[in-house]
């Protein structure tokens, strides 16, 4: 009895120094790789999809842990998470783009990729941008491939999935701030900003009600508004002259097609002031050249330019040309004499990149 005695006591013994090992074993394991608070953060994502194993390896490949092992079995096992968080709570690693460092132990990245609070891009979209500004803007800020923006907004898929009767999403990317995350595929992002033209306009009285044609014939009206008005009360004037030579068959005489054409269709210099040879080019686009509605949008409408080409002002007036070119104000005309008699400015509204 006295050698089984000893025996258990030995056992005990060596069983109670094995669990302290090996507790002490997580607890420095799980223990920050840096002693400097407020180490560099590293950009980790996880895909959907990861395993929590492949989740160790790459955090130890990116040198934010000590422990592979020990992140794995806290992360897969209840008794160990609980030694890690005291806590057998379980969770979930959520996919995303987060941002750690060095300084955070096992327990705090845990928490963090669990949080599903992932590293977000803030990204202002103003109005009147066109899609190959878009592009250029998100290619800058890491969020997509700025030609894979560009694919996406041609896809004849997602445009039908959307009921837009055009060959682009030109007019119907929403001008508003997103919070978008790295390395998005284009079809994402433009379906994020589809989504939030249809959720946007869907407070402007008498938009959600018209056929998709109809609301593209607005949308290429709002976009043209979009790059003429400067001055919000003026919008509703601006597209009332559009309306009325719609009405009448005269063409729409926009500098802001002759733009379009020479910045995104031929790809030149945004032009300061629009020439007579500029508005002999020939193009669908232009126009001076031909009546009615160009064949699609040329730039992105915000909520003011839609609201006004859906409900223009009721007028007669048939011109309207730039006074102040600092305050951006217009006047209008009912006839092409009185347009004239101060003379004729053909400045034109550039964009923010």
């Amino acid at each position: 009895m006295k050698i089984l005695r000893k025996i258990l006591c030995v056992s005990a013994a060596v069983l109670a120094v094995c669990i302290a090992a090996a507790l002490l074993f997580l607890k420095l394991g799980a223990m920050p790789v840096s002693s400097v608070d407020n180490a560099d953060e590293k950009r980790f994502e996880v895909p959907a999809g990861t395993s929590a194993r492949k989740i160790a390896k790459d955090l130890k490949a990116s040198g934010l842990i000590r422990s592979e092992l020990v992140f794995y079995l806290g992360a897969r096992f209840p008794f160990f998470r609980s030694v890690l968080l005291g806590s057998r709570e379980p969770f979930s690693l959520k996919s995303g783009v987060y941002k750690i460092s060095g300084s955070m132990s096992i327990p705090q990245i845990y928490r963090t990729l669990s949080s599903g609070q992932q590293e977000f891009i803030r990204v202002s979209v103003p109005e009147g941008l066109t899609v190959s500004k878009i592009a250029l803007k998100l290619e800058n800020a890491g969020v997509c491939e700025a030609d894979d923006f560009k694919e996406s907004c041609r896809d004849a898929s997602l445009l039908e999935k959307y009921h837009i009767p055009a060959e682009s999403f030109e007019g119907y990317l929403f001008p508003d701030t997103y919070f978008l995350t790295p390395s998005m595929s284009g079809s994402a992002v433009v379906s994020i900003m589809a989504d939030t033209f249809f959720e946007k306009t869907a407070s402007v009285p008498g938009l959600s009600e018209l056929s998709p044609e109809k609301l593209n014939d607005v949308v290429i009206l709002a976009s043209i508004v979009e790059r003429e008005y400067r001055i919000d009360e003026e919008a509703p004037l601006i597209a009332s002259v559009f309306k009325n030579r719609l009405e009448h068959n005269i063409g729409l005489y926009s500098c802001a097609t002759i733009e379009y054409i020479i910045t995104e269709i031929e790809g030149g210099e945004h032009p300061d002031v629009i020439t007579y040879d500029d508005i002999a080019i020939d193009s669908p686009y232009n126009t001076y050249k031909w009546a009615g509605l160009p064949p699609g949008a040329i730039s992105n409408p915000g909520i003011v330019a839609l609201n006004a080409a859906v409900h223009p002002a009721d007028t007669n007036y048939y011109y309207f040309r730039i006074v102040d070119s600092s305050k951006g104000k217009h006047v209008f005309s009912k006839n092409f004499s009185t347009h004239i008699s101060e003379g004729y400015i053909s400045n034109t509204k550039k964009t923010g990149n």
